[in-house]
């Protein structure tokens, strides 16, 4: 999958989990794991914890390339 915001363009990748629901991990973006019980609800979650791993970057004086 791909999410898109603010020329971010960054690829997350949907595992299913053994007790159910979907795992979610971003390459690019170290430590950035989530899930989710449903497919959605695992896309959803996956733009949220994108959003706030990239303002964490930037708050804590981060350079975020325009390349993610």
């Amino acid at each position: 999958m791909e999410y898109k915001k603010d020329n971010y363009n960054i690829e997350f990748v949907l595992l299913p989990a053994k007790e159910g629901g979907y795992t979610v991990t971003v390459p690019m973006l170290p430590g950035c794991i989530t899930e989710g019980d449903s497919l959605e609800e695992a896309k959803q979650n996956a733009r949220e914890a994108i959003e706030l791993y990239i303002t964490t970057l930037k708050e804590d004086g981060f350079f975020i390339p325009k390349l993610i």
